[in-house]
């Protein structure tokens, strides 16, 4: 399978997944979702950055930390004028509540290009059942599991998927579950599931959105106590989540890009287990859309040209691309022009940046990497 990334990659990947999400999230109107998935891309730039406290990209990444906490502030002020996200329900369970992001998705089942496995996949398990459970006598799927690169879409399903049946959304970082104490990462898994079911039991649908979720279950090749205990206690709650006595809609959505560190007991539970792939070129032309919108575009930029010679790249690719793109411009400007006056504008990107930014930037995924996700997929996709 794939080599390990260096730490400093791994984190760096991580962050610059959570800032994809983030911006899509953003664009799509989200702000619950935006401002989490901001935050923990801040929080694992800052623990890049202690890590590696003389390297030469710390203030590079400090401008992005600054950018998105700029950002946060700005939805968190748009939130405090408009109608307040939906928090945590207060009472027993509440202690809980700083490992998950409760709100109601505003991502449409419209929002998201392309992915037809996946959404097939989703109304199969979730959307239909939850309509029309006794069209279901023997019962539906209550996990699945989206596996891939980073950067493709995967929480914008799950998002989406609760928009359509109106389901409260628990979105878990699974990293945010371990925990140093002995004893606690085991407590936090069973009180997340504890409140998905009692949201149910009132009559809600629940989704459990679980990101990274390798890290949660994993098998690695070293483990300790709180690791195995952790594990079994998942596949304990797993396994609860079919009540013969009620029809209760709960349901596990796990996203990981390292679909291999998985074993067979978690395999087998997620009954749904699906390939979500790189960006088709009609799904990259609605992402350089959306990434355009608030820049000066030249009038010799071709979206349709550009979607066609981005075939490999990821959602987090294009992305950084239009940033480059920016940056470009953004350094002329301060180079050449004068950047205290505030009436001064940049001059609109053209084709030719993005022509020079392709000769520096490559694809992050590679095809090596492509492959093991087909060969897993062959082996053991369960659409």
């Amino acid at each position: 399978m794939v080599t390990d990334l260096s730490a400093s990659e791994e984190l760096e990947r991580i962050a610059l997944k959570h800032a994809t999400e983030a911006t899509q999230l953003d664009q799509q109107g989200s702000r619950g979702l935006a401002i989490a998935k901001y935050q923990r891309a801040v929080d694992v730039l800052l623990q890049l950055c202690a890590l590696y406290p003389n390297s030469s990209q710390n203030l590079v990444l400090m401008e992005h930390v600054e950018s998105y906490r700029k950002r946060i502030k700005e939805l968190q002020n748009q939130a405090n004028h408009h109608e307040p996200i939906e928090s945590a329900p207060s009472g027993g369970e509440a202690k809980f509540e700083h490992l998950v992001l409760n709100e109601k998705p505003d991502v449409k089942w419209d929002d998201i290009a392309n992915l037809s496995e996946a959404k097939k996949a989703i109304e199969e398990s979730v959307i239909w059942p939850v309509r029309r459970p006794d069209l279901f006598p023997l019962g539906w799927p209550r996990g699945i599991l989206f596996f891939g690169p980073s950067g493709c879409g995967k929480t914008l399903l799950a998002a989406a998927a609760a928009t359509e049946i109106d389901a409260t959304f628990f979105c878990v970082d699974a990293s945010s579950i371990m925990s140093k104490w002995l004893g606690e990462s085991e407590k936090n898994v069973a009180q997340l599931f504890a409140e998905a079911r009692r949201v149910s039991a009132n009559g809600k649908a629940a989704i459990i959105f679980i990101d990274e979720i390798d890290s949660l279950i994993g098998v690695r090749s070293q483990e300790v106590g709180g690791e195995i205990r952790t594990r079994n206690q998942f596949l304990k709650e797993m396994d609860g989540l079919i009540d013969k006595k009620k029809v209760l809609h709960t349901y596990v959505i796990g996203a990981t890009n390292k679909p291999w560190t998985l074993d067979e007991p978690f395999r087998r539970r997620f009954q749904k287990r699906i390939l979500v792939p790189l960006p088709e070129e009609s799904a990259r032309l609605e992402m350089f859309k959306i990434f355009s919108k608030k820049l000066n575009l030249g009038a010799d930029l071709d979206l349709v040209e550009l979607a066609k010679i981005t075939d490999g790249h990821s959602g987090s690719d294009i992305l950084n691309n239009f940033q480059a793109a920016q940056s470009r411009v953004v350094r002329e400007f301060f180079e050449n022009g004068n950047p205290d006056d505030r009436q001064a504008k940049t001059r609109p990107i053209m084709m030719q940046d993005f022509r020079d930014v392709f000769r520096v930037r490559k694809p992050s995924v590679d095809q090596r990497t492509i492959r093991s996700y087909k060969e897993w997929s062959e082996q053991f996709q369960a659409a």
